[in-house]
């Protein structure tokens, strides 16, 4: 045992780290979403060894901004989930800093209650700058969840303020949290999260102010014009602290789910996030093709000549375009 470990810990050898992730290698899991943030070169093997696991586990995202309690109602939705036997995974995305780069990560030390569990596998990851509440690897990483038998995988968001809406396109049900005292109806508007919610959750509701939030929310979604046939967001209310209003909160959670299967929703979910994550994965060799001009001359001596006015930047980015080679400008 004492040798296996650090040789996981190193590994490359994506089937072996696959098949043990299978069979519930924590260590496995580590290192294959290690290998997912570093954007390693193993990453397409990784892809490609677990694509046939993919879609199955249930994916449901958290948000909402810092203080309303994200971590607590994940603890909670852990607790309820294992205690109904099925195996969780979570991955909690941290804001890293704009100065050093790093992040605390501190959502495992909150999920202590779980962290002895075997049927639960909690993954703290910095956004590295990425913004829309998520990390770039967070679509990959759910894979690794879903590809180590996970069947429901939580992912909770940054949580900064007006930028969380990219949850609902890797999400299959969006949970939006909201707490007394931290903002009307009308910044959760500013937000865009009304949007983006599936179930809004009112949470520390044993405060002042709790109704008003409440009603606020259900105000504003039925100002909305929605199509009879589309589904309307349900308005909980929850003390998380306390594990109050948790298994409500679950239950809307299925009862969205099922409303998804039945409306074909859940299929055009999930395509739509494959579309999106194909189009990150082309959009992200793009921009290293760039980078690799930037380090050269060309980019260089195209922004001379913009900058000294002897051609523009639609010019000089076509230009750019035509020297990766297979790119043809839109514009």
């Amino acid at each position: 045992m004492s040798t296996a470990i650090p040789s996981l810990r190193r590994s490359r050898d994506v089937a072996l780290l696959v098949a043990k992730a299978r069979e519930g290698d924590p260590r496995a899991v580590a290192r294959l979403i290690t290998l997912v943030e570093e954007n390693d070169d193993s990453l397409p093997e990784v892809a490609a060894a677990l694509a046939p696991y993919a879609g199955q586990a249930q994916i449901i995202g958290l948000t909402g901004s810092p203080g309303v309690g994200k971590s607590t109602t994940t603890n909670e939705l852990v607790r309820a989930l294992r205690s109904a036997g099925r195996r969780v995974g979570v991955l909690a995305v941290d804001p890293s800093s704009p100065f050093t780069g790093g992040a605390i990560l501190g959502d495992r030390v909150r999920m202590q209650d779980h962290a002895t569990d075997s049927g639960v596998y909690i993954r703290s990851m910095s956004s590295r700058g990425h913004l829309g509440g998520l990390a770039a690897a967070t679509p990959q990483a759910v894979r690794v969840l879903e590809g180590a038998g996970c069947e429901v995988v939580l992912v909770e968001t940054v949580g900064v303020g007006q930028a969380e809406v990219e949850i609902a396109s890797l999400a299959d049900t969006t949970l939006v949290l909201l707490a007394p005292g931290m903002g009307d109806a009308i910044q959760a508007v500013k937000a865009g999260i009304l949007e983006v919610a599936d179930i809004f959750v009112v949470n520390k509701a044993d405060r002042d102010g709790a109704d008003a939030t409440y009603h606020d929310i259900q105000g504003m979604i039925g100002l909305g014009d929605r199509d009879p046939a589309q589904w309307r967001p349900l308005v909980l209310r929850a003390v998380a602290v306390k594990g109050e209003g948790i298994e409500s909160v679950l239950a809307a959670i299925d009862k969205h789910r099922k409303w998804l299967i039945d409306s074909d929703g859940l299929l055009v979910r999930r395509q739509a996030r494959a579309a999106a994550e194909i189009e990150a994965i082309a959009f992200a060799s793009i921009r290293d093709q760039i980078g690799s001009l930037r380090s050269g001359t060309g980019l260089a001596e195209l922004a001379e000549r913009v900058a000294a006015g002897e051609t523009d930047p639609y010019a000089a980015a076509e230009t750019l375009l035509r020297a990766l080679g297979r790119l043809t400008p839109t514009f």
